[in-house]
Parts: C-alpha cells; structure tokens; sequence
C-alpha cells in the first residue's frame, strides 16, 4: 500500500461484481449555522482482486489511479466480518 493516499472506512453494501465491492461511507459532522448535527453518506466502488469482502464487512480502503470510468478505490485489509 503506498503511504500518500487516503485510507477511508466503510462498511460493504454490494459484492455483486466481478472484484468490485460497493462501500458506503458515513461522515458526521456539526452545521456551521444550524448547529446540528448532521449524517452524509457517500458510496464508492473498490477494487477487491480475490472477492474476500462480503455484505456487511467494514473494510479498509486506499486511493490509487483509476482501474476503470467510476473506480479509483483499492481494498487494504477486512477489518471485521460477519
């Protein structure tokens, strides 16, 4: 894994690809004027070259260059399984 990219965490909510794994990702954070706070979610689709995450697992994952058009993501480690 190379040390610059940013590592995110997410949990796995579609393995239904080829090596592909669809991650969602949850951000919270306080509005700057409501002062509320706030869920955002964003998915993102990872790389996963021996199919190893399943529905449910929370995953480790990297940026790398762009492997296709939508995916730019490559799986670093399982973190916990179900």
């Amino acid at each position: 894994m190379e040390t610059n990219k940013r590592v995110i965490e997410g949990i796995v909510v579609s393995d239904s690809m080829d090596k592909t794994v669809v991650v969602k990702v949850e951000r919270v954070y306080r509005h700057p004027h409501l002062e509320k706070v706030m869920h955002s979610f964003k998915k993102f689709k990872v790389h996963d070259e021996e199919n190893v995450a399943k529905i449910g697992n929370k995953i480790e994952f990297y940026q790398c260059r762009p492997i296709s058009k939508t995916k730019y993501m490559r799986l670093s480690r399982v973190i916990s399984s179900n």
